[in-house]
């Protein structure tokens, strides 16, 4: 199953598999290699956002639960969504990649193999639907 981030008008592409050292290559390079945060223009990165948020002043709110706080951010190229614990998410134009940017301070996070993989990790697959988190 992989998961496809949905926008209004396309569908984001998988990212590509990741590169694989040959055989007998250095450890300390194959480990060096794995540590590394993942960027790039198909990198997808997540960041939780436990509070409220507000986008031009106004609160925002799950269309589907209601829900007013504990988000998760997923940027994924020029595009930000908001991903709310009951799984659903959407595009926000208003969360420009240099907002992202900011608000990833912290260097340390935790990288999984997948999206999904981390969507679960981090209880947003909807396995939560209506709990607030702290």
């Amino acid at each position: 199953m992989t998961l496809v981030l949905r926008t209004p008008d396309h569908t984001a592409s998988p990212a590509p598999a990741p590169l694989v050292l040959p055989a007998g290559t250095d450890p300390l390079l194959q480990l060096e290699y794995e540590t590394q945060q993942p960027s790039g223009p198909d990198a997808t990165r997540c960041l939780g956002h436990p509070g409220e948020l507000a986008l031009g002043g106004i609160p925002t709110t799950c269309s589907a639960c209601r829900a007013r706080r504990d988000w998760l951010l997923i940027n994924h190229g020029r595009t930000v969504w908001v991903r709310c614990r009951c799984s659903n998410q959407w595009p926000e134009p208003e969360i420009s990649r240099a907002d992202f940017d900011a608000l990833i301070a912290s260097p340390y996070g935790t990288t999984y193999p997948t999206v999904e993989q981390g969507l679960i990790a981090l209880g947003f697959d909807g396995a939560f639907v209506g709990a607030y988190l702290e």
